[in-house]
């Protein structure tokens, strides 16, 4: 992948002390296993061999039954499996489809439901704490609407991925059914490349050992300063968080607006946060999809208030040699500037024109290019924004891996079903 900024800022000793400070904060999460999503990577490669091995022995996936798998899950725990899967498929066609149930929309539930067949899908179920109020009443409604005989032989149709001693995981113990288990020290949004991601990505099958790879390879360059960009990108986010309130994700390709999500649940439930000091702080994350929102929210950007940063993602080769056709249309002349040329040399052009505006309109912007979608290039881009999010909440001195006012919300919904 190729990283490149306009961020332009002299250095000096305040701003040296910043990134050494932050550096060896996330370097003695790393060593100490505080936190535990920088070991995913290296560690990963047992838990596909473990994979692998209960798609030989598990009796439906073995007799090849199984061309479907649901994913039952919410936030961190489908964003990212999401993102991946949404740019791998379009580069191949997976072993067996990934399907999500991830909102209580009644009527997103009652469509996956009929897309579904019992006897070709395996439902994999997947909550970090596992009492999510909507995973769990999902489960209830796939086990009611297909019979599931869970305490006989349909056991082996659901696989459960949750925190070792959690309901969910007594759950599935007293039913005889295979789960995974999620580091106790990895937070929900960190945990793509932990079991929340390697289990279904695998079972689909995508190369989840080059995921890991690309994550690892990043992972160790950072540490040992060979990609220095990351910690400058945050140094500035943090320095001008006070006037630049608000981080764009400009995706120049459909298949980009899944891991896009994931980047703002990432990016919002980790740095909006009351920091050391009783300040509040925090860096609202937007995500857009270009060329399309060009033209929805290109003018706000040029002339709005200039309060944000923005963030382009392209892919260099699409793997599509598409042509525009070169037909002259009377009236519309002023459009054949471009006959002849790819869509994939357009959305290009108009990501790197999009670029050159802003940046003559004073926005800050970054970008990121993917040379090709790849699993070790989706891998690198995860642990990438992961260690920014980390550098980011530690020079913003917050806790980045915890979450206290999402559980406000909670206690107020069970109230509701209380009364």
């Amino acid at each position: 992948m190729i990283f490149s900024h306009d961020f332009m800022t002299e250095e000096n000793q305040k701003r040296i002390k910043i990134k050494e400070d932050a550096f060896a904060v996330v370097s003695k999460e790393r060593s100490s296993g505080e936190i535990g999503y920088y070991a995913l990577p290296s560690n990963g490669f047992t838990l596909i061999d473990e994979v692998n091995r209960f798609a030989l022995e598990n009796p439906f996936c073995a007799s090849g039954a199984i061309t479907d798998v649901a994913l039952i899950g919410i936030g961190g725990s489908s964003l990212g499996v999401k993102g991946v899967d949404s740019l791998l498929k379009s580069k191949q066609s997976p072993v067996r489809n990934l399907h999500f149930f991830e909102n209580t929309d009644p009527i997103n539930i009652a469509a996956t439901l009929a897309t579904l067949k019992k006897e070709s899908t395996l439902f994999i179920v997947a909550s970090k704490s596992g009492t999510t109020i909507e995973t769990i009443s999902i489960l209830k409604t796939v086990i009611s609407h297909y019979g599931l005989d869970i305490g006989g032989v349909d056991k082996n149709r659901i696989v459960v991925i949750t925190d070792g001693g959690s309901s969910l995981s007594q759950f599935a113990d007293h039913h005889g059914m295979k789960q995974f288990a999620i580091p106790l020290n990895v937070g929900g949004r960190f945990s793509v490349l932990s079991a929340v991601g390697i289990v279904p990505l695998t079972l689909a099958g995508y190369d989840t050992k080059g995921l890991l790879e690309g994550a690892d390879i990043f992972l160790n360059r950072f540490f040992n300063h060979q990609e220095n960009h990351v910690i400058d990108k945050a140094c500035f986010l943090f320095e001008n968080s006070g006037t630049v309130t608000t981080n764009i994700l400009f995706a120049y390709a459909n298949e980009l607006e899944n891991m896009c999500k994931w980047y703002v649940q990432l990016w919002g439930e980790s740095l909006g946060k009351v920091n050391v000091h009783g300040n509040t702080v925090g860096l609202t994350p937007q995500s857009l999809i270009g060329s399309v929102d060009q033209h929805s929210f290109l003018q706000l950007l040029i002339e709005g208030p200039k309060d944000k940063s923005v963030t382009f993602i392209s892919i260099q080769d699409f793997g599509n040699d598409l042509k525009i056709p070169t037909i002259s249309l009377k009236y519309l002349e002023k459009t054949d500037f471009v006959h002849g040329k790819t869509f994939n040399e357009l959305i290009n052009l108009q990501c790197d024109a999009t670029k050159e505006s802003l940046q003559m309109s004073g926005v800050a912007t970054d970008k990121i290019t993917f040379e090709a979608i790849d699993e070790a290039s989706i891998g690198t881009m995860i642990i990438y924004y992961e260690l920014l999010t980390s550098l980011v909440g530690a020079m913003m001195e917050i806790n980045p891996y915890d979450q206290p006012g999402v559980e406000l919300g909670k206690q107020i919904l069970y109230k509701k079903f209380d009364n």
